[in-house]
């Protein structure tokens, strides 16, 4: 039996400009997780998952290949997995085996209502790494980031793929995505082995180190958001021009954010972060669509009550907003005084991995 656990994340800044390709965001991988157990299965396989009452989908072998019973089927991701992995497998020589699949999810409240906490991200990461253990392929972080990202890319083509790499790598990241158009014309020219090994343009993840002094509280506003459906409507703004000078101060705030990192300049930090959400609130504007809801503003006001810079987190429209302190006194207030607004403070801390974490074969 093969248990594989992967870490869900939540992204600090560059939301929206992340979806294109070189635009840096920063994003960390938070200690909750989805776990994936993966035995070997004889007559046929299947996949259940505790958010869908353990209602399992089952598949078989036909010529090779994986049919599924496409009835009730929720697991696209978990499929995506499959498939890009066996694909790998058949290309090292592997035969394809039956196994079961079970997945256990913490990235929720425990109702199946998700925190946009990257779930579909860290369930695709874990899933391709059970299934790189079960069938003795060799990779490291880079190729699991890359198979994952390849599964992601098969399903949701308008997301940045960060949740993919905050649950590969864990801990704080500054992350570009990759020219998504370039890997699709690779994938029509040359293997997937040589795909893998390949650098792929525009791609850039660097571990950062924030102050030692430097307080992080996440509050969820109860509403759960669609990212794809957020990034859609902005995408398909008109206000092109606009957008594109967003896209410039976002890289020019996010890549000041980075070196106030590496200055370990909490103050700056700080500033960068309210500088980020003035842009998201601009852009909010331009494309009618609302980022920063009223649940969100509210967390952000009692946060800046308390010394704190705050914003929302990912996509927003709601699930989770972020806010960083100086002063790990003042954390207790602050989520009292959330809490008296609706907002739930998550008991959530920065991921990081271990050597144990680290698989390469």
């Amino acid at each position: 039996m093969i248990t594989v656990s992967a870490p869900g994340k939540l992204f600090i800044a560059g939301e929206y400009a992340v979806v294109e390709p070189g635009n840096p965001a920063i994003i960390i991988a938070v200690d909750q997780f989805v776990t994936v157990t993966l035995s070997s299965a004889q007559v046929h396989g299947s996949i259940k998952s505790a958010q869908f009452s353990n209602y399992p989908v089952y598949f078989k072998r036909k010529n090779n290949a994986l049919v599924v019973d496409k009835r009730d089927n929720p697991f696209h991701y978990i499929l995506a997995a499959i498939d890009i992995v066996e694909n790998y497998a058949r290309e090292e020589g592997k035969t394809l085996e039956l196994f079961h699949l079970q997945i256990a999810s913490g990235l929720d409240n425990g109702k199946g209502t998700k925190y946009g906490l990257g779930s579909s991200g860290a369930v695709t990461v874990a899933t391709v790494e059970a299934l790189c253990l079960f069938y003795q392929l060799p990779y490291n972080e880079m190729i699991l980031f890359k198979l994952a990202a390849l599964a992601h890319l098969s399903i949701q083509n308008n997301g940045s793929c960060g949740d993919v790499a905050a649950s590969v790598y864990g801990g704080w990241l500054a992350f570009s995505t990759f020219d998504q158009e370039w890997v699709l014309q690779q994938i029509e020219k040359i293997s997937l082995k040589e795909l893998l090994n390949t650098p792929w343009p525009k791609l850039a993840i660097t571990p950062i180190t924030p102050p030692e002094n430097l307080q992080l509280l996440i509050g969820w506003t109860g509403t759960p958001a669609s990212t794809a459906n957020l990034v859609d409507q902005v995408q398909q703004s008109e206000q092109k021009d606009a957008y594109q000078i967003f896209l410039q101060k976002s890289n020019a705030c996010v890549n000041a954010l980075i070196a106030a990192f590496a200055d370990k300049d909490l103050t700056k930090i700080q500033e960068k972060i309210i500088e980020n959400r003035q842009l998201l609130q601009n852009l909010s504007q331009l494309s009618a669509v609302n980022i920063e809801t009223s649940a969100l503003n509210q967390l952000v006001e009692v946060a800046d009550e308390f010394g704190g810079a705050a914003k929302s987190s990912g996509a927003g429209g709601g699930d989770c907003g972020i806010a960083i302190f100086k002063d790990a006194n003042t954390l207790p207030f602050v989520q009292s005084a959330w809490e008296k607004v609706g907002i739930s403070p998550l008991p959530l801390h920065v991921f990081y991995k271990t050597q144990e974490d680290v698989h390469e074969s």
